[in-house]
């Protein structure tokens, strides 16, 4: 008897040594999947919303065509599914906190080696970037074609 409860106890200290450790790591990965900015909790999205996204297709007009295509590289990178490779988190972060994200943030310092050219902050609110994220997921679903 005492042999079983002395494996009991040592099982349970295993399980709630693996469940920290799931909580810590999930965490950790959250805050590296958001990136790092404004953003911070979870963005539930619905089906792509048309006023929307013609909104973030106006401001996408105005300050990011510069820069950025979906299909091409111009001097930036392209866009084309980055709705489907990045959490939408992100996506806001890098348009929000462009600097930082570049210097803290893992994928976006991968993205500033590669490209060599410092994104700049557009001055667009939260409300802009997440129309900017729509536009973005309107493009990537097929729903819009952009302009390029």
């Amino acid at each position: 008897m005492k042999e079983l409860n002395l494996r009991i106890k040592r099982i349970s200290v295993v399980m709630l040594t693996l469940t920290i450790a799931v909580f810590a790591l999930a965490g950790c990965g959250k805050s590296e999947e958001f990136g790092v900015g404004p953003v911070k909790e979870e963005i539930k999205l619905a089906p792509v919303d048309a006023a929307l996204y013609t909104k973030g297709e106006q401001i996408f007009t105005t300050k990011c065509v510069a820069c950025h295509k979906f299909g091409s590289r111009l001097v930036g990178p392209p866009l084309k599914d980055v709705t489907k490779r990045r959490r939408p988190e992100w996506i806001m972060n890098q348009i929000l906190n462009p600097l930082e994200m570049t210097q803290k943030d893992k994928v976006s310092k991968e993205l500033f080696a590669q490209y060599l050219v410092q994104m700049t902050f557009q001055d667009v609110t939260q409300d802009d970037a997440r129309a900017l994220l729509e536009y973005m997921r309107a493009v990537d679903e097929g729903k819009v074609t952009p302009k390029e």
